[in-house]
């Protein structure tokens, strides 16, 4: 039995249908089924049971089912939000209470971090575990994810099996729901089919031209294909990076996105909102050597292919 937590959200989802893909749906999934607007993520999908969030912890105490795997990607993930109770909530002491869980019941456990541990990148991009003490996250989201990146390092006690990944700039189905947070793609398209035309944040730093930041896109079936890596393979447990291991700039992305709608590209640049200009990144790049030295060798998307599938294949026949 595999179980995914934020099986409702976007990773978690998409996660959840692959699988199923697969043929395989000896799966519990695990989130706030309270949201309507996520309903479509799973109502289709085969899965033996729901558990709520609140529910789950007592219940992976308590259960005597051979579970094959937990795959935690439940989070609060709003980089604006800056209430750091919630955070500490959601993403630490609910993360720490499943990790101590599968150490005791020797389940191997997959959770979330993120690349927003790294910051503005100092200490670059690299996932060696001896430097992530080291790492300065910008907003409380990123610290949280850090701060249980290195609550695992320090445990003594650990599953058969675990891993941690830090995504970086992931964009594909099942991400409707995410409202500001959905990725730049997802926001693109519904601007050009509305308005003919796709917004820019503005460079606000002297290195960087507008649209000249830079990011590493990663599409969701890359992601999928790294977890489905892990648990089959089980290299080396760690915390690795995830993400394409190539920065490409918004004015890259934003034509990749014409060019599958087949509209000719207009860019207008804007302010960056105030309320995150000053944490703002305008560079990632995942270092991804541990992962490949690890065995990985499935060649990811490129950012034009990627953004050509996600159209075609999914949001001109949804929105």
């Amino acid at each position: 039995m595999i179980i995914i937590t934020g099986a409702a959200g976007f990773i978690g989802s998409y996660l959840l249908h692959t699988l199923n893909r697969q043929g395989i749906e000896d799966i519990i999934i695990v989130d706030d089924f309270s949201r309507a607007d996520k309903e479509n993520n799973y109502l289709t999908a085969a899965y033996k049971s729901a558990i709520e969030r609140k529910d789950f912890v007592k219940w992976l105490h308590e259960t005597a089912t051979t579970i094959d795997c937990l795959i935690h990607l439940g989070a609060r993930t709003d980089t604006t939000e800056f209430d750091t109770d919630i955070f500490n909530e959601l993403n630490l002491h609910y993360s720490k209470s499943l990790w101590q869980i599968c150490s005791e019941k020797d389940i191997p456990f997959i959770y979330a971090s993120s690349a927003a541990t790294y910051g503005l990148g100092e200490h670059g991009y690299d996932d060696d575990e001896s430097k992530i003490t080291s790492l300065q996250p910008l907003n409380p989201y990123g610290q949280s994810k850090q701060d249980f990146d290195c609550w695992v390092l320090q445990q003594f006690k650990k599953p058969p099996f675990w891993y941690g990944l830090k995504f970086f700039n992931v964009y594909g189905p099942h991400e409707s729901h995410k409202g500001r947070m959905a990725s730049v793609i997802f926001h693109a398209f519904r601007q050009i089919k509305a308005t003919g035309k796709m917004q820019l944040f503005k460079s606000h730093h002297p290195e960087y031209k507008d649209g000249g930041q830079l990011r590493d896109f990663i599409y969701v079936k890359d992601i999928v294909r790294i977890i489905e890596f892990l648990m089959h393979k089980k290299p080396a447990c760690g915390i690795y990076n995830a993400g394409s291991g190539r920065s490409r700039t918004f004015e890259d992305l934003a034509l990749a996105t014409f060019s599958a709608m087949n509209i000719e590209p207009n860019i207008e640049f804007i302010d960056t909102p105030a309320d995150i200009r000053d944490r703002y990144q305008y560079f990632t790049e995942a270092n991804m050597a541990k992962l490949i030295t690890a065995g990985f060798d499935i060649p990811f998307y490129d950012l034009e292919d990627g953004v050509m599938d996600y159209v075609k294949d999914y949001l001109e026949q949804r929105l």
